[in-house]
């Protein structure tokens, strides 16, 4: 099956057999299909529950866009990015990113939440259908795109029979006393207009009242909405059970409720505690609070990366959006919330240099709908510049290390546009910004932002903010091939580094720098040495990313001085790290070595496959090696040893195979040890493929030693 980020829940869904049958039959007949319908009627659980169905039937890859937590309508690319696992190294403007990307794939893209934002989601979903022949989008939401082509399905409330299993389902998981299938039941139902969120609103009360009791408290409030008629229009129908719901709450729980309503997306029981805690609200009384809430359907649960978290749906803190304003409050809590994530990133910027680095991305890709939110709130308010400088800067680490530096150059442009007064704030967004445009292969912005970081931190008497521009000037320079440049800066920025006692994964990542131009300019004993004494401090520290960049040149090092067996046991770690940090360019350069020091074991079919496969990465990537000659040797190298071997027809058949495999696939076959013959793996236990490696797979859960080396040693691979 194909990759997925629909949520887990849906096992949970009940009923609807005639509406998923209904919008399973447009989906197939057209390649734009919108729900539509009021809040709570079901919308999204319904566009999900399809669409893992459809995913279930064809192995299609589906992708979920959440984008009802977005405020500024240049954040919907990005979000599409981010929901399809893109890592973008370049400056192209993020929609042609995806057109690229989804121009010759097969995907269900769900659209969640985007009537507040159709003026920017319409020409981007038109563009991208006329681009992506095999995209089929699925949109849930109140308002239509009005594209040509849309098909509609207006969802109508539930049927009485799926209304009340619903209704009976929910009342279970809560723990009340079973439900009988008789007249007051149903007439609850009727009632609640067959709205599933309003029915599970009610299910969460039912551990506590009977279904008389409800049946009178909602009638009273029917009476007095309703003009005494006891009828209200379907479109009130939620807001009034919500609003029933929000009487039924004690008084800490409506105050929680108000304030939940700033988070946005998933959230945790510590940000919780923080920014709705206070005198009227004790932080140890929030956990049972906020257990009030869950149990009443106002939260749900929601299990992320990061662990157990929360979340309030949208129509319900929209509600408790409108309570919090009328406390006076909006502003206050707004700033708690951006005071939380602020402290969080800084948390993790510190952490990410320990062996919490793997959580400190999962943390991130989390908190990443809060943590827009908080830079929304910086970039609003034009006393809070420095903030924004300094939150965009200090999130470095998601941008490079997390593989987004598309988005993070779209907050840094932001931030920088603004005269803030902090200077401390403004310097570093500025070596930030260089950082990431450099990896872009953006060199004239690199070296404005570089330039003027220097200029001012030397004027301002900032050593540490000079060595970091310095340092960033280094890495150009490296990447352009300079490498007695390079070697000059980055010395210099690792001497400032060493006597204001700077130690952490960008000082680490300078000396692995220092090593590649060693490398590259052919001190290999050099740039061992270094590596070596990073790989050392790195596992003192916990530290995984810098170390496998270091373990990159080790195993470049190593398949130079004619050892492909060292060389690919580095070149397997270094991919394994640099896959769950989403670090493609740490991915695909050690696969593109591996592949060359495949080809030096004899393995030519399997050496082209996995070039195919680097291709395929570097799609995604956006831009190939920098356009440096040293970082192209080993796939320079290897394709022509590759082609001679097999013929020019061959080896493009093996890398058209390479270049359909997906990167999980690609991980997964570079990281699959097939040359322990004798070990008991058979051939027959590699993934099927028109291409077989001459070395059969190891029994899994054995890491043998590779044997001797096929290849001629000593060659120069850059």
């Amino acid at each position: 099956m194909r990759r997925s980020n629909l949520p887990a829940e849906l096992n949970r869904f009940v009923g609807r057999s005639g509406e998923r049958a209904e919008l399973a039959a447009l989906l197939a007949e057209s390649r734009l299909v919108t729900v539509l319908g009021v809040g709570g009627v079901g919308k999204t659980r319904l566009a999900l529950k399809t669409a893992a169905e459809a995913q279930k039937r064809s192995g299609e890859e589906v992708a979920l866009a959440e984008l009802a937590p977005l405020r500024d309508p240049g954040l919907v690319e990005h979000a599409l990015i981010e929901a399809l696992g893109l890592t973008d190294h370049t400056r192209r403007a993020p929609r042609e990113v995806l057109r690229e990307h989804l121009a010759e794939r097969r995907l269900l893209l769900v659209l969640d939440g985007f009537e507040h934002l159709v003026e920017a989601c319409a020409p981007l979903v038109r563009e991208l259908l006329a681009a992506a022949p095999g995209l089929t989008v699925l949109a849930a939401g109140r308002r239509p795109l009005r594209l040509p082509g849309e098909a509609v399905l207006r969802l109508a409330p539930m049927t009485e029979p799926d209304a009340l299993a619903l209704l009976t389902a929910r009342a279970a998981g809560a723990g009340a006393p079973a439900l009988d299938d008789d007249a007051s039941v149903r007439e609850l139902c009727r009632r609640l207009d067959g709205i599933p969120l309003a029915l599970e609103l009610a299910a969460g009360r039912l551990p506590l009242l009977s279904v008389e009791q409800l049946l009178a408290r909602l009638d009273d409030r029917f009476r007095l909405l309703g003009g005494g008629c006891g009828v209200l229009p379907r479109h009130q129908t939620l807001r009034t059970a919500i609003g029933w719901s929000h009487e039924l709450c004690t008084p800490e729980e409506r105050l929680l409720w108000a304030r939940l309503s700033v988070f946005a997306g998933p959230f945790d029981l510590e940000a919780v505690e923080y920014v709705c805690g206070g005198p009227d609200l004790p932080q140890d009384a929030v956990l049972d609070v906020l257990g009030g809430l869950l149990a009443q359907s106002l939260v749900t649960r929601e299990d992320t990366a990061a662990g157990p978290g929360y979340r309030m749906l949208d129509t319900v803190a929209a509600y408790g959006a409108e309570w919090l304003a009328q406390l006076g409050d909006t502003e206050r809590m707004r700033r708690r919330h951006r005071d939380w994530y602020m402290g969080l990133a800084t948390w993790c910027e510190l952490e990410w240099f320990s062996p919490r680095q793997a959580e400190v991305a999962a943390r991130t890709a989390a908190a990443l709908p809060n943590l827009r939110a908080a830079l929304d709130l910086c970039l609003e308010l034009p006393e809070d510049a420095h903030l924004a400088q300094h939150l965009a800067g200090t999130l470095w680490f998601a941008w490079v290390g997390c593989g987004r530096l598309a988005e993070g150059r779209h907050w840094l442009d932001r931030a920088l546009a603004l005269e803030s007064g902090h200077e401390e704030a403004r310097l570093k967004a500025l070596w930030v910004l260089g950082y990431v445009a450099v990896l872009q292969g953006d060199p004239t912005a690199a070296v404005a932002a570089l330039h003027s970081c220097r200029e001012r931190a030397r004027a301002s008497r900032n050593r540490l903010a000079e060595a970091y521009a310095t340092h960033r000037m280094g890495c150009l320079a490296l990447l352009t091939d300079d490498f007695p440049r390079a070697e000059e800066l980055l010395g210099r920025a690792l001497d400032a580094y060493g006597e204001l006692g700077e130690l952490n994964s960008n000082v680490l990542m300078g000396r692995v720098e220092l090593a590649m131009a060693r490398a590259f300019r052919g001190d290999l004993e050099g740039a061992t040495a270094i590596c070596r004494e990073v790989r050392e401090v790195c596992e003192e520290r916990g530290e995984r990313w810098t170390r496998a960049y270091a373990l990159y040149v080790l195993a470049y090092s190593a398949w130079t001085r004619g050892a492909p067996a060292r060389a690919r046991e580095l070149l397997v770690e270094c991919v394994t790290i640099n896959h769950l940090f989403r670090d493609l360019v740490g991915v695909v350069l050690a696969v593109e070595l591996l592949a060359l020091v495949t080809v030096s074991e004899g393995d030519a079919v399997e050496a082209a496959v996995l070039q195919g496969a680097a291709l395929s990465v570097w799609d995604a990537v956006g831009i190939q090696l920098f356009g440096s000659a040293s970082f192209d040797g080993p796939r320079a190298l290897c394709a022509g040893r590759a082609a001679e071997e097999l013929g020019a027809e061959r080896y493009a058949e093996a890398l058209r195979f390479g270049r359909g495999l997906s990167l999980d696939e690609t991980v997964e076959r570079a990281v699959v040890d097939r040359r322990a013959e004798g070990e008991g793996g058979r051939p027959e236990e590699a993934a099927p493929r028109p291409f077989r490696s001459a070395r059969p797979p190891v029994v899994p859960g054995t890491r043998k030693p590779a044997g001797s080396p096929t290849g001629k040693g000593g060659e120069a691979a850059g």
